[in-house]
């Protein structure tokens, strides 16, 4: 907890309702940007609907504001709960289970490296690099410092493990070099079950690597994960993909908190202009018409008076801006209104990411 960044409500002495961010550096297309990352939310019940979380929500934005960070994301217990504040669905998550005797491969597969067991010592000094070579290509990844890597990452006390038992480490590294890893726990039960638990891979091949291991695993009847990317290639590797009884869920929520320098400091596919009418109640510094020039993928924003191409709320540009949805997704659900001809495809021309963004672990 960093606690010049921890709110509580109080009735009297007593809290009633708290809140918190955590500093980080979140991966967009094209770079890292400071942000706030949002947690441990919550009003007691016995003073639910009395304005504590708004003002809390309010103080919170504020103090990103003041603190120069252009992005505030969070995990929801509850999507319309957020959406009020301005925070957008930016990412999905996959979580799939796949039966043992269904889990081939459309074609035989090679290991590319090697596959070797470690201690939670050996995975303390390997898993953080392994996670770094990757965090910089996948919008949606965020920075984790040691005292995450300690108490999120390798910490599974008894009431997270719901039947499952203690971790295993698991290391895939190609000439003494370690591109991957993954950590899981086994479930055992009428239905022994591998659940996976975390998993990193900086190439392609040794991402299928382990998906294999840890499909494999001998005596397992199941292989289960609960986030995984929407566009893992699990998907298309696997002989009969509707077996992997995949389904999809929210993920990360973003709040663009100071539009100016968020849109600016993205990177984006192609050059071109749109001229964008942002409707920001919340914060209202972002309210307003604004033309987004993109040079050489470089971008510019500036407040202009120029006839709109695009009308959306705040919530909206935040669900496009890691690229999770197109502006042509939005405006087929009534999310945005296309108010120049051309103006939907050419916005989605500029924010087009080849990869889905995905945040591989809860804060």
């Amino acid at each position: 907890m960093e606690w010049d960044r921890a709110i509580a409500a109080y009735d009297g002495d007593r809290i009633v309702g708290n809140a918190a961010a955590l500093s980080f550096g979140l991966t967009v297309p094209g770079g890292v940007l400071p942000a706030a990352g949002v947690t441990t939310v919550g009003v007691h019940p016995t003073h639910r609907r009395r304005g504590a979380l708004r003002q809390m929500m309010r103080l919170q934005l504020d103090d990103v504001h003041r603190r120069g960070e252009p992005l505030a994301v969070l995990w929801a217990s509850e999507g319309s709960i957020y959406q009020r504040f301005g925070y957008g669905l930016a990412s999905l998550r996959a979580g799939l289970k796949l039966d043992r005797h269904r889990n081939a491969f459309r074609r035989p597969h090679e290991l590319s490296g090697q596959m070797r067991l470690v201690s939670e010592d050996e995975a303390r000094a390997a898993f953080p690099p392994a996670y770094d070579a990757v965090r910089p290509a996948r919008p949606g990844f965020f920075t984790f410092s040691d005292e995450f890597w300690n108490t999120e990452v390798f910490w599974f006390p008894e009431q997270w493990r719901r039947g499952r038992g203690a971790p295993f480490y698991v290391l895939h590294d190609v000439g003494g070099t370690v591109d991957g890893y993954a950590r899981y726990a086994i479930r055992e039960g009428d239905i022994s079950e591998v659940s996976v638990l975390d998993m990193m891979a900086a190439t392609p091949a040794a991402h299928l690597d382990l998906w294999r291991y840890l499909a494999d695993i001998d005596l397992m009847a199941r292989l289960e994960s609960w986030n995984v990317a929407v566009d893992d290639p699990i998907l298309l590797a696997v002989a009969e993909p509707r077996k992997l009884e995949m389904t999809l869920g929210d993920a990360l929520w973003l709040r663009i908190v100071d539009l100016s320098s968020a849109l600016a400091a993205r990177r984006y596919r192609a050059d071109g202009r749109v001229v964008l009418q942002v409707a920001d109640e919340f914060c209202p510094w972002n309210d307003g018409r604004w033309a987004l020039s993109v040079e050489g993928g470089v971008a510019a924003l500036e407040a202009t008076t120029d006839p709109p191409d695009l009308a959306c709320d705040v919530t909206d540009l935040a669900a496009a801006y890691l690229g999770g949805f197109s502006f042509a997704q939005l405006a087929a659900a009534a999310r945005v209104e296309e108010l120049t001809p051309g103006g939907v495809v050419r916005a989605d021309a500029l924010f087009r990411t080849d990869r889905a963004p995905w945040c591989p672990r809860v804060f």
